[in-house]
């Protein structure tokens, strides 16, 4: 093997080069970000600074029970990055209303803690996932940290709770079947965010939350108990190709449909389960269908986590389809057809979600 052939084939750019080298300082900074995001929204960091800023490293120290110095550094850190802003003549910190909508509003449709908790944990299964990329073998979701699925709640629920019912409504006829009394499965609930939405939403309408992680049917049981709908709510553990129940008027799936090993055999099943007049609403990461189409920040953070979680998931199981977060309009349309579903359309979407509507 020789080590001048490519230098004198291909000479390095020096912008080019520069241009990498930079990129890869900010995924570096990025990278040790999120566990500081992580913690300042664990010791309430963001939100007392958006609550009593601007502050000092010392005033937000003292009101949040922390140590100076490791605050100050952290102080730093994130106005460096720009997730708050200091001003150095009085030496103080504080947010402004959109740093605080994204970093100290756990109610808002953009809350990124969750995210970075998310990230931050599925990356601890980097030993297992750099096997796999040698054997071909999966990882299955329920093999993950437990902050994974805490982070993944906090990270779709907040946008769940504020689009959730506009979906619907954009489906045809459903909204109005489940104000009169309907009955929903929704399949890969996790820890029950949307599952719990809807049945505050449809008083009169019987909701089933289902997911093959028990740990997280538990913790969504919980969730029910404390939203105070546990008597119209009732949770199963089953996989999405063998969940039970039939006649749903609605069957849902929130950014998991991706994650099936046999998708075509879910597709076949959630048909079977269905009312003749009934929909299953397939919501899915926001992606084109070309993948030069998805090079992009959200698609580089889309594709990564499938990396990461999505796609050793659905390898882990029965025929390991391996679909992917990014799979796009037009590959989902195939596989839902190829399941035995004659209709198919997007039915709303946001900047970062597909919302699919299949009718039998």
């Amino acid at each position: 093997m020789t080590t001048d052939t490519r230098a004198e084939a291909d000479p390095i750019d020096e912008e080019k080069l520069t241009e990498l080298v930079e990129t890869s300082l900010v995924d570096l900074g990025a990278t040790v970000h999120a566990a500081l995001a992580v913690i300042g929204d664990e010791l309430d960091l963001y939100a007392v600074l958006d609550d009593a800023g601007p502050l000092t490293s010392v005033e937000l120290a003292e009101k949040t029970d922390t140590s100076e110095r490791y605050v100050r550094e952290w102080l730093r850190s994130q106005a460096a990055g720009g997730y708050v802003n200091y001003d150095p003549e009085p030496d103080r910190y504080d947010l402004s209303p959109e740093q605080a909508y994204v970093l100290a509003d756990r109610e808002s449709p953009v809350f990124m803690p969750g995210a970075f908790q998310l990230v931050a944990s599925a990356s601890k299964i980097e030993p297992e996932l750099r096997e796999a990329f040698r054997t071909g073998e999966g990882i299955g979701w329920h093999e993950h940290d437990e902050d994974v699925f805490h982070g993944t709640e906090r990270f779709f629920g907040p946008s769940y709770g504020a689009y959730l019912l506009e979906w619907i409504a954009a489906l045809d006829g459903i909204d109005a079947a489940l104000k009169a009394g309907g009955r929903i499965a929704d399949v890969g609930c996790g820890h029950g965010a949307p599952t719990i939405r809807m049945a505050e939403a449809y008083l009169n309408s019987k909701v089933v939350g289902i997911d093959y992680h028990e740990a997280s049917i538990a913790v969504a049981r919980e969730r029910a108990e404390t939203a105070g709908v546990a008597d119209r709510v009732d949770f199963e553990v089953a996989t999405a190709r063998e969940y039970n129940g039939t006649d749903y008027d609605l069957v849902t799936m929130f950014n998991c449909f991706h994650d099936m090993g046999d998708p075509v055999g879910v597709a076949a099943h959630v048909h079977e389960t269905l009312t003749d007049d009934g929909a299953w609403m397939i919501v899915e990461p926001y992606a084109e269908d070309r993948v030069e189409d998805n090079l992009s920040p959200f698609g580089r953070l889309a594709y990564s986590i499938s990396t990461v979680a999505c796609t050793p998931n659905s390898l882990s199981q029965d025929v390991g389809y391996g679909l992917g977060a990014q799979a796009g309009e037009e590959r989902t349309h195939e596989v839902v057809t190829e399941g035995g579903f004659t209709r198919f359309r997007r039915a709303a979407e946001t900047s970062t979600s597909l919302v699919f509507e299949a009718k039998p």
